[in-house]
């Protein structure tokens, strides 16, 4: 079982092959400096589920509650679009991430590979954007853009070809502006299953192109934790954590804490494997799009429920 790369890694590590120890020293420089070096991986929050507070608020309040790290959503009309950040805005929020010792480990997008060639151009604009944002926002790291990549379950025999040439040249901008590129595989997309993420990051075989873990699609489709996350722990970027159920057939997305996994056990997997990275909660738009929605009673709830389980798996 390949181990996956982290800070450690990185210092240590001189005898790897050329992808390998690129994606070492790109993973070695996540998060901002301020925080200190990780012995373990740490628990974040991610600001898709914060939209409805303004940004500064919700960083302030991420803290507050305890999370060391939080993920920017960078699509339109969410906090963290880079269209609307300009060069000072970006410095009082490097300043404000800091003071308050948080780690920016990811910075989510939504991009759909699968378009006509103008929407390739604009996702690989839009791309560069968040690697610039990035950059601003954690000076003199290397950030991690996760998405999903759309299509449907039944497609991925058909588009697999076509996505590997796509996520290709994303890898290749990946390269050109620093910054690494994490696919997720979603219940209802195409990429869904963890081996054929496993494939087509190793197909690839860039440094800059890694997985962006998240069980609670695995869970959805009734996949084995330990075997889902011994496919991709060693292509693992970024970790993001909510739990699922089934409702009339149809799969629901709920809190950490409120479905079926068991983050002990979880947790203790990640200690096994060393993990340092980020576990980054994810309020699912099932859960942050309905009306009444609390998102600071969300984040409490999610912090209480994994902070108890870090502290668990550590016994």
């Amino acid at each position: 079982m390949q181990k996956p790369f982290d800070r450690r890694d990185f210092l240590r590590t001189t005898a790897l092959t050329a992808a390998a120890t690129g994606a070492g020293a790109l993973l070695g420089r996540l998060g901002v400096a301020a925080s200190p070096p990780a012995t373990t991986f740490t628990l974040g929050f991610s600001l898709y589920g914060m939209n409805g507070l303004p940004l500064d608020e919700a960083l302030r309040r991420a803290s507050e509650i305890g999370f060391r790290d939080v993920e920017p959503a960078l699509m339109s009309g969410f906090s963290g679009d880079p269209t609307k950040l300009d060069s000072s805005r970006r410095k009082e929020l490097q300043k404000l991430l800091e003071a308050l010792g948080l780690a920016v480990p990811a910075l989510m997008e939504n991009l759909r590979p699968l378009g006509d060639d103008a929407a390739h151009r604009a996702n690989l604009e839009r791309l560069a954007r968040a690697a610039d944002l990035g950059h601003d926002l954690a000076p003199g790291r290397t950030v991690v853009v996760e998405t999903v990549l759309g299509g449907k379950p039944a497609d991925w025999p058909a588009i697999r070809s076509h996505l590997v040439d796509r996520l290709g040249a994303w890898a290749a901008a990946a390269k050109k502006h620093d910054f690494v590129l994490a696919v997720k595989p979603h219940v209802s997309n195409a990429l869904h299953l963890p081996d054929d993420c496993a494939q087509l990051v190793d197909e690839i075989a860039s440094p800059h192109l890694r997985a962006a873990f998240d069980f609670s699609h695995y869970e959805a489709q009734g996949l084995d934790l330990t075997k889902s996350l011994e496919a991709l722990i060693g292509r693992t970027a970024f970790i993001h954590v909510k739990d699922s159920r089934s409702v009339g057939g149809k799969n629901e997305f709920l809190l950490p804490g409120e479905g079926r996994t068991d983050y002990t056990a979880y947790f203790r997997l990640l200690r096994k494997h060393g993990y340092t990275g980020s576990v980054t909660v994810e309020v699912s738009s099932m859960i942050h799009s309905k009306p009444g929605y609390d998102p600071i009673a969300a984040a409490k709830r999610s912090f209480a429920a994994l902070k108890k389980a870090y502290d668990d798996s550590a016994a």
